[in-house]
């Protein structure tokens, strides 16, 4: 069976890929064709090489018509030169049509075909139109450190170039400046040339990287609320599916039970299936909408301890209110939200891990002195059952205390029970 493709990149030029580079747009958009490749996992030759485009042969022929209009100018000059022989003539003008025509190599072979004619520029004259061309290849196609070397080595030859075959009609340290000169022009055009490239390929691959990184956190801004909706569903369903578990078990286990006991439990029953379903509508309701949080009925804050406390007495467990806020109202919004949500969490752990024991609920605090609370239950008088998920609500807890800025820790008493402290900021 064959493996699926992966995806192929969109090329970034469609329409004008004709007006650039083979060997930028192979970087730029790599082409189907490079996703060929041998058994082993190296790529084949047929594919390391891009296809010249448009653009790519016209720059190639007009190197070669540079390097054979300089020729056949130095051709000329070589008719002034005294004591050269003519075999040396016509070996000069064979070179330099053959090192012409080497000119469609530069782009396989740039730093192999500049090297070399350093040593045949000194046996013909003609070969300088192929010399400059290869220099100015090397600048364009490779780094720095090449560039340095082959156009190092230009400089260099240049005095011994001009006195081996002096010019007869231009003054020696005249025309070795002027050589010097017209290398260096050479090699900072071609290094021009590279700087541009670069530059589209670092543009290219910043707008990438930009691109990649806004899908990123888009990404994680949409698992960070699914994180936040599936705890805020937690913290709503668990407080009342807990009444609805344990008041239905009442029911369940005692048939023998009075009439009103029945019908309050039933009660407590309805009531908790009827929020339950409300709560989880409301937050439903938000995904649909993609409206914030704070929509929809007001969240409870610090001021609906008191209705929490008697919902639970309610249904039948035993809660003390030890200490409480002055004033409930002046407390943050978020942070009476936050504190309101602990000790709901914490009231229904210990209805599901230590049913029938006190459960003693302590808040205390001011503005600036922070909001401390505690829940804390006594010790259970039977094992209680295992029950799923246990200790993911302690996570939360901890890490929406965190959030609000504050501090969460939990464990065991002396006594043997179980207790739940927090701190919130109050400023």
């Amino acid at each position: 069976m064959d493996k699926e493709r992966p995806a192929r990149i969109t090329p970034a030029f469609p329409e004008r890929r004709w007006l650039l580079p083979s060997a930028l747009i192979a970087q730029l958009d790599p082409s189907p064709d490079d996703e060929d490749h041998e058994p082993s996992g190296r790529r084949s030759p047929r594919s390391r090489r891009s296809r010249r485009t448009a653009r790519d042969w016209t720059v190639d022929f007009s190197c070669f018509l540079i390097a054979v209009v300089i020729g056949l100018l130095s051709a000329d000059a070589l008719e002034n030169e005294p004591h050269l022989p003519h075999a040396m003539e016509v070996a000069d003008q064979v070179i330099g049509a053959l090192a012409c025509a080497a000119v469609w190599l530069r782009r396989r072979w740039p730093v192999a075909l500049a090297v070399a004619m350093l040593p045949i520029g000194f046996l013909s004259v003609t070969s300088s139109g192929t010399a400059l061309v290869s220099l100015f290849t090397v600048a364009v196609h490779r780094p720095f450190r090449y560039v340095a070397w082959v156009a190092g080595a230009h400089i260099v030859l240049q005095p011994v170039f001009y006195r081996v075959r002096p010019d007869p009609e231009l003054p020696y340290l005249g025309v070795v400046f002027f050589g010097i000169l017209l290398a260096a022009a050479v090699a900072g055009w071609g290094m021009l040339a590279r700087s541009q490239r670069q530059l589209m390929l670092s543009l290219r691959d910043r707008a990438r990287r930009a691109e990649t990184e806004a899908r990123l956190r888009a990404e994680q801004a949409q698992r960070l609320a699914r994180e936040a909706i599936a705890r805020e569903m937690h913290d709503v369903l668990a407080h009342r599916l807990t009444l609805l578990s344990v008041h239905a078990g009442a029911l369940e286990f005692r048939p023998d039970a009075s009439r009103e006991d029945v019908a309050r439990a039933a009660g407590v029953v309805r009531e908790s299936a009827h929020d339950a379903l409300q709560d989880l509508r409301e937050i439903i309701g938000v995904l649909r909408a993609a409206e914030p949080d704070d929509a929809g009925r007001p969240q409870p804050t610090l001021a609906a301890l008191d209705a929490l406390v008697a919902e639970c007495r309610e249904a039948g467990m035993e809660v003390a209110l030890a200490g409480h806020v002055t004033d409930p109202a002046a407390v943050p919004a978020s942070v009476g939200r936050t504190a309101y949500r602990i000790a709901q969490e914490a009231l229904t752990n210990a209805r599901k891990h230590a049913p029938g024991t006190a459960v003693t609920v302590s808040v205390t605090g001011a503005p600036g002195d922070g909001l401390a609370m505690s829940v804390r239950n006594a010790p259970p008088e039977a094992e209680a059952p295992d029950v799923p998920g246990s200790g993911q609500g302690l996570i939360g807890l901890t890490e929406r205390a965190t959030l609000a800025g504050g501090t969460l820790d939990h464990g065991p008493t002396p006594e043997g029970g179980f207790e739940v402290r927090a701190r919130l900021p109050w400023g």
